[in-house]
């Protein structure tokens, strides 16, 4: 039986680090297996603001890739500030009274002269393109992914233009999300967004979101069929670790500014404080990107002595501090608009033996996952006295030896799982 070709449209794609690549990377490694080739069309020169070369090995050279210029704004930004440019493309911005001159501008421009988004330019010469490619190739199914949701625009333009069929999938939501607010945006600037969010909604044959929350969103804007397809894990290749002999709490990922948990910083200096034995044993780890907010908020709360900061490492070396820590951290920002993240290391830390510790806002989609697997425990912003206590309890563990968690259902979260659930759409 002849293969079924799709085509892919992302930004994200090796050697780009952070979860944005890991998704459709892992989609792809599975659907062959499921009879239907994938073809996927990324960015040839693409700034990506994380690298992660050790991803690149997890592309088949069976796959075909193809690839075109594309011209990015935030190259000409670093001109001006190449830390402000950075740090804004990787989703890091400061709290607005901390803000320079400069980055809120950078900030309005980006909002009000690229949207949805800086990627915008990419659009016209893609279509142009990959309209010859998909009849060429007889290709009559196309999948989109974003953030950027410039990419979805791409999938709106060939669906007008072709008539395929349109699948388009947000890894993150689009007008609701945390940082749209942040962008300084112009009303007509917020209609335009909404807009381009509604006639995607609507003209795509099938949406994919990675959370209930954002289906339940999306299902007051669209009646086209919704599917909810989580991020997962992957069989890691198997490294020998030795557990950290320190009781270390590891945060891996971005730590951003409004990514900041007072909450869990005090109840640590109150144990560090109030605990002798706590304190020779403690060790914070944090691994990825930190905002200087963060950092700021660790030395008030006297844990600079504590806290190891690795900054960011390649996927294979994450996946090593995931399995040795002692327990992992996940954090997000208490806000109405981030109950619909479900980070994709989430999936990681279940499948990494060790107690998860999150801390999110209250009816956050990540407390059914973490419940229904037994992989941990959720907190929202003001529980702070049971924080503190089941910090200080897997501390006691720690000490027998017997720190250790029980996870039970995590097969349907296995990256092969959920391609097959992709695939039956397809």
């Amino acid at each position: 039986m002849e293969q079924k070709k799709v085509l892919i449209i992302a930004y994200y794609w090796p050697p780009a680090g952070g979860p944005g690549v890991q998704r459709w990377l892992k989609f792809i490694k599975y659907l062959p297996e499921f009879n239907i080739e994938p073809v996927v069309y990324v960015p040839e020169n693409a700034n990506y603001p994380l690298l992660d070369e050790s991803l690149s090995s997890e592309v088949s050279s069976a796959l075909t890739v193809i690839k075109q210029p594309i011209k990015e704004p935030y190259k000409l930004a670093g001109v001006f500030s190449k830390n402000s440019s950075k740090t804004i493309s990787k989703g890091i911005i400061s709290e607005e009274k901390k803000q320079s001159v400069l980055e809120k501008l950078m900030l309005f421009v980006r909002g009000n002269f690229f949207i949805p988004d800086a990627r915008v330019g990419w659009v016209k010469p893609s279509v142009r393109y990959l309209s010859d490619y998909i009849e060429k190739e007889k290709i009559t199914t196309i999948i989109t992914s974003g953030p950027p949701h410039s990419m979805h625009l791409i999938g709106l333009q060939l669906k007008e233009r072709l008539g395929v069929q349109w699948l388009a999938d947000f890894r993150d939501p689009w007008t609701t999300i945390g940082y749209h607010k942040q962008l300084k945006l112009t009303a007509s600037s917020e209609r335009k967004h909404k807009s381009f969010e509604k006639q995607v909604l609507n003209k795509a044959d099938q949406i994919i979101v990675t959370s209930f929350t954002t289906k339940t969103e999306f299902l007051n804007i669209t009646d086209k069929p919704i599917e909810v397809i989580t991020n997962g894990y992957d069989d890691e290749v198997s490294m020998a670790c030795k557990m950290d002999s320190k009781f270390s709490l590891a945060h891996i990922g971005s730590l951003l500014s409004k990514r900041n948990p007072e909450i869990l910083w005090r109840a640590l200096s109150e144990l560090v404080n109030e605990n002798v034995e706590f304190s020779k044993d403690f060790q914070l780890n944090f691994i990825g990107s930190v905002s200087e907010d963060v950092i700021n908020s660790i030395k008030i709360h006297g844990l600079s002595s504590f806290l190891n900061d690795e900054g960011y490492v390649s996927h294979s070396e994450s996946v090593v501090f995931q399995k040795k820590s002692q327990i992992l951290l996940l954090i997000e920002i208490d806000s109405e608009e981030t109950k619909c993240i479900i980070p994709g290391k989430l999936f990681e830390y279940m499948v990494s033996n060790r107690p998860i510790v999150a801390i999110g806002p209250k009816g956050w989609d990540v407390e059914k996952i973490i419940k229904e697997t037994n992989t941990g425990n959720c907190f929202n912003y003001n529980d702070f006295d049971l924080l503190k206590n089941t910090i200080l309890e897997h501390y006691y563990a720690f000490k027998k030896g017997r720190l250790q968690t029980h996870p039970i259902g995590l097969q349907k979260y296995h990256r092969k799982a959920l391609t097959k659930s992709l695939s039956k759409m397809l």
